[in-house]
């Protein structure tokens, strides 16, 4: 690997001692790290966690989030740590963060966007935003972004997870362990980076107009309680129908389908996470933006889907690294997709990852919604898998 440009993993379970420094000591393979980024489960006392990692490595820039399960080269994981390091001089990176994020998304985003580096000698760009998915809109965090580094940049990342209790996601900033906060670091490099997106759901059900809405909740379809319709159409019948936790086992697997244009080059439906349901006035709340007058569909997807998805993200994202191979790879990945693979088919679909990748090291983690915008200004996905390649 050589020494001006490396990407290496490290990751510890949650029985091991000191697991952030062990997570972080496999990680930091030379001496020249410019960014650390770790994936933990909520689990971890935090704050002793990001002190591990931050005095194993001297200060390096470290951001982070707690997440609904890691991945590492090895494969998926539980009650982890699994620590990315990028090093060497052929990265320029700059880190920031925005707390507050609920009270202005679109300022919050635009702020964190500040910190990109534009050295001429580094022209390949990307802004990486882990953002606390229970904020509101994320939506308007893109927006934001957007706003201030315009069209020519990718913006990609992932939106924290809880071990889906749904109630706070934390965000790690150095020694700083926040909540509804926007972390992010600018990448500049000598060498391309590549983005690939895909979902792999398809419609299973009727279309729905969106009769009455605001921002990311739901609250008519068709003119009638918008949870009566969707428990209709998604044939629930037993706890699911009363039971908050039951209710988002079957919304992980039968999201909102609609179109809001094209997703990225791929012709896919946009898909929305539905993140609970409101059991008094029956609507429903998803982690972005549901346009009232709209049509949505429910979605639905198999194993075999999925996998395909999982090959053409990592496709389109090799395919942008100008006939280089990977220096390793970032997965973000729905939970909701864990949900239709199940425990052996979330292993296949790593293994997948890292032989795409031609063995490359790879880190990633399960997330309550993704982003990757490479064109135009939309660029928060639900239910998909994103792949962040470095070359």
């Amino acid at each position: 690997m050589p020494t001006s440009r490396w990407f290496a993993v490290g990751a510890a379970g949650e029985s091991e001692r000191e697991a952030g420094l062990r997570a972080a000591d496999e990680a930091l393979v030379h001496d020249d790290a410019k960014l650390l980024v770790a994936f933990c489960s909520q689990s971890y006392d935090l704050p002793a966690l990001a002190s591990q990692i931050c005095t194993r490595s001297g200060g390096v820039p470290l951001i982070g989030c707690t997440t609904a399960g890691e991945i590492a080269t090895s494969g998926p994981r539980e009650a982890s740590v699994v620590v990315a390091a990028l090093g060497g001089d052929g990265f320029v990176i700059e880190t920031a963060v925005a707390t507050g994020a609920s009270n202005d998304l679109r300022a919050a985003g635009a702020h964190v966007a500040r910190c990109l580096p534009s050295p001429e000698d580094h022209p390949y760009r990307a802004l990486l935003l882990l953002t606390d998915g229970l904020a509101g809109d994320q939506q308007e965090i893109i927006r934001g972004a957007y706003g201030v580094l315009g069209a020519a940049v990718p913006l990609v990342g992932g939106c924290a997870g809880d071990d889906l209790e749904m109630t706070r996601t934390f965000q790690l900033y150095d020694h700083q362990v926040l909540t509804d906060s926007v972390v992010a670091a600018g990448i500049a490099s000598d060498a391309a980076i590549g983005i690939g997106v895909r979902h792999g759901w398809q419609r299973v059900g009727k279309p729905m107009l969106v009769t009455r809405s605001g921002g990311n909740r739901v609250y008519a379809l068709d003119d009638r309680p918008a949870l009566d319709v969707y428990l209709e159409q998604s044939g629930a019948v037993g706890s699911e129908r009363s039971n908050a936790g039951a209710f988002i086992r079957l919304a992980m697997t039968h999201p909102l389908g609609l179109t809001l244009g094209l997703s990225g080059n791929t012709g896919e439906e946009q898909v929305r996470y539905i993140g609970g349901a409101d059991f008094a006035d029956r609507s429903l709340s998803c982690i972005a933006e549901v346009p009232q007058g709209g049509l949505v569909w429910i979605m639905g997807g198999d194993a075999e889907s999925v996998l395909r998805a999982t090959d053409a993200a990592c496709g389109d994202s090799l395919a942008a690294l100008e006939g280089h191979p990977p220096l390793g790879m970032f997965a973000f990945d729905c939970i909701g997709r864990r949900g239709v693979l199940g425990d052996e088919g979330i292993q296949v679909e790593v293994d997948r990852l890292a032989a795409n990748g031609g063995g490359a090291p790879v880190a990633g983690f399960y997330t309550y919604g993704e982003i990757a915008r490479t064109r135009g200004m939309r660029g928060f996905h639900n239910q998909a898998l994103v792949v962040l390649a470095i070359a």
